[in-house]
């Protein structure tokens, strides 16, 4: 079913959806297009499929594109991916090369129709090369943490960055010291999507049954693609230490994205450490298994987020929209989502982890305050409105190069 902007009035109040049509009047006129790797899979799919259609409804022109590249492409943005979060890779000259050849065959197909492009992390980063010969605005969106980059892909990214007119980054701390202006804007979900819409207790309890996982006996779930930075056998060793004390169950549920291929490995991985005991339910689910992400979170009692390196994770503000309280790894985005102690914990070990989990188990009330705490910081935060505002505000702070306050009137 579709949605329009005033449906989401009652979430957020009528001045935020009459603050985004006079925003969305300011820049008509103006095309917008979107470009990143993958159409299915992630949070940058994801969040393009629910935003697109709303700018539509302002009236706006806006279009999203998908470059083209193999698995050997692929294979080296996800090591560049690895990279830039800091974890050490072996880079070599031909996966450069590989790269370079990519980005040339994307410069050839892709149609820039955008008065303002939006280049969505590294693996399209290189079509700014287009940039000198048709002009037009040019923001390159990083999702990811490059806090403590790997310092020879960072250097080899960087000469296409800083051909950018802007970049944006999701928090503070991932910012880099460059010559073009910085924006931050953070990620968001739509409340009314599938994945994050209220469901009854019935629907529910269909999916845990799918899946045998057992309604009257507690659930902890960690909700992430099968990707070493989300460190699912951590998950799996702190559920371990949590079990010898408590009843419960683990999920670990993800599906997989044409542009991460370690996911097949990690996830045998994740298969063989879970192997012998049941009340470790490891799901591969298919590609838009929204609703059934949404069961799952809804049924489980506590959310973890283990990430080692995370450039925001989207799963956090899913689960506590649901108002479910969230145990994370102190890293990254989480820190924006996880307010310590009052929308869930951060840690920052698998001790740690097991220890708040047991916390969690056994205190209801304590899991009710942060679960209600943590609805309302999604609210006022991390939905889909304040991010169609922010990129609006982009729009209009390009044409306003290096002014500090920009009049609207």
């Amino acid at each position: 079913m579709s949605v329009s902007l005033q449906d989401y009035q009652e979430i957020v109040g009528p001045g935020v959806i009459e603050e985004l049509r006079i925003l969305a009047d300011r820049v008509k006129g103006r095309r917008m297009q979107h470009i990143n790797s993958t159409p299915v899979g992630g949070g940058v799919a994801e969040i393009l499929t629910r935003m697109v259609p709303l700018f539509r409804e302002l009236g706006l022109d806006v279009s999203w594109d998908v470059i083209k590249g193999d698995q050997a492409f692929f294979n080296v943005t996800k090591a560049f991916h690895n990279a830039l979060h800091g974890k050490a890779e072996t880079m070599t000259e031909d996966m450069f090369a590989i790269f370079r050849s990519n980005t040339e065959m994307n410069l050839r197909e892709v149609n820039f129709s955008g008065d303002v492009i939006f280049i969505h992390d590294p693996q399209p980063a290189g079509l700014i090369l287009r940039k000198k010969e048709i002009g037009r605005g040019w923001v390159w969106r990083c999702h990811i943490d490059v806090s403590t980059p790997q310092p020879d892909v960072w250097n080899f990214l960087r000469p296409y960055v800083e051909q950018y007119d802007a970049a944006i980054f999701s928090m503070p701390d991932f910012a880099q010291q460059l010559p073009i202006a910085q924006y931050r804007v953070a990620p968001s979900i739509d409340p009314l999507s599938d994945k994050n819409k209220p469901l009854n207790k019935v629907d529910i309890e269909k999916v845990l049954e799918k899946y045998h996982i057992d309604p009257g006996r507690p659930v902890v779930t960690q909700i992430s693609r099968f990707d070493r930075l989300k460190d699912p056998l951590g998950v799996i060793a702190a559920y371990r230490m949590v079990k010898k004390r408590n009843r419960c169950q683990l999920v670990l549920a993800g599906g997989g994205a044409p542009d991460d291929p370690e996911g097949e490995q990690v996830l045998r991985e994740v298969q063989e450490a879970a192997a012998g005991d049941p009340d470790i339910h490891v799901l591969l689910l298919a590609p838009f298994s929204d609703l059934e992400i949404n069961a799952l979170v809804r049924g489980s009692v506590v959310l973890i987020q283990k990430s080692i390196r995370e450039g925001f994770g989207l799963t956090v503000s899913e689960a506590l929209w649901k108002r479910k309280p969230v145990i994370g790894s102190a890293v990254g985005g989480i820190k924006l989502q996880v307010i310590d102690g009052e929308t869930g914990f951060l840690v920052h070990s698998v001790e740690g982890a097991a220890n708040r989990i047991s916390q969690l188990l056994r205190d209801r009330r304590l899991r009710e305050r942060l679960g209600q705490n943590g609805y309302e910081h999604v609210r006022q935060n991390f939905l889909v409105t304040r991010h169609l505002k922010d990129y609006l505000l982009t729009v209009l702070a390009l044409e306003h190069p290096g002014e500090s306050i920009v009049y609207l009137n």
